[in-house]
């Protein structure tokens, strides 16, 4: 069997069963979330023992941010890694609470200085939403409530998260449509500017590359060349819509949803069209770099990220 550290991302098969999942879900909803959070850390536990590879790329994200930023004291002095697992619980435990209605906008902040949220309540043509998997992945739905209704189109690898989309669609949220990223041809994109026509948004992840031969941009990420798909951009440019960056970071026992106006394909001209998203992509790597910084457990990006074989020692 092949380290994680060298296998693609998209090859990797989800760990775990459907019926695990649904009856971890099922204890949350009729026992709350207390009585089941043991278990959720017993699970991680078990990851962390049995995935040596996935600890060596953790440990070699949290090397290049701390050599990055200058600052030996973002991560625990023992266990890091194991910290980092266990940030990824607390998450999971979120995500049931969003699934069952329990983590309500009451709960969490808005940092929103552009004014995306009115333009999701606006009515008027939709827009791309640009994410990452720093933080809360699950703000999408917490988006669909923002927008007061606003349907929204979420583009994501779906074979390689096949439980937790059954789950996710079996939660009643029509609002939300998922669509896998690898079926977008022609007549996919057609449909999906219709739907920007009727107001509907579409968002889609920015930091994760294709796994066949799919176009990618080099951008410096923590001090190192990283590559980037260039599918969100290239789809912004093909929409002519406007972009705009997400995540959801937790800090002090509360999301903070982070909106943030990026760009406007609608005005990149197809001549210089290379070159506008080379420099989307080196600016989406900085301000990923910078939401790293301020939640530095929360990178739930398990796979090798950066150019060659991560180097990072085995962490225990």
């Amino acid at each position: 069997m092949p380290d994680a550290a060298a296998t693609h991302w998209a090859a990797k098969r989800e760990r775990g069963s459907f019926l695990g999942m649904k009856l971890t879900s099922i204890a949350v909803r009729l026992l709350g979330r207390r009585p089941v959070a043991p278990v959720i850390y017993l699970i991680v536990l078990y990851f962390f023992v049995t995935g040596r590879g996935t600890r060596r790329i953790v440990a070699d994200y949290q090397q290049r941010l701390a050599a990055w930023s200058g600052r030996a004291d973002l991560f625990p002095r023992t266990g890091p890694v194991l910290a980092q697992y266990l940030a990824f619980g607390e998450c999971m435990l979120d995500r049931f609470d969003v699934w069952r209605g329990k983590l309500c906008l009451s709960s969490v902040d808005m940092d929103d200085p552009d004014g995306v949220r009115d333009a999701l309540r606006s009515g008027g043509r939709g827009q791309l939403l640009v994410c990452t998997h720093l933080g809360n992945l699950d703000v999408c739905r917490a988006m669909a409530e923002i927008g007061e209704g606003v349907a929204l189109n979420v583009l994501m690898h779906l074979p390689n998260a096949a439980h937790f989309n059954r789950l996710l669609g079996e939660s009643g949220d029509r609002r939300l449509r998922l669509m896998h990223v690898g079926d977008l041809d022609t007549a996919a994109m057609m449909d999906l500017s219709q739907r920007l026509e009727r107001g509907e948004w579409v968002a889609i992840a920015g930091d994760r590359v294709p796994e066949h031969g799919g176009r990618r941009v080099n951008a410096d990420f923590l001090g190192a060349p990283a590559a980037f798909p260039q599918g969100p951009w290239l789809m912004a440019a093909m929409l002519r819509c406007p972009v705009n960056l997400v995540c959801c970071l937790k800090r002090a026992g509360r999301y903070t949803i982070h909106l943030r106006r990026f760009d406007d394909a609608s005005t990149w001209e197809r001549s210089t069209r290379d070159a506008a998203i080379a420099g989307a992509v080196t600016r989406y790597a900085a301000w990923l770099a910078q939401h790293c910084l301020a939640a530095p457990l929360q990178w739930f990006n398990f796979h090798a990220y950066w150019h060659g074989t991560n180097g990072a020692p085995d962490a225990r």
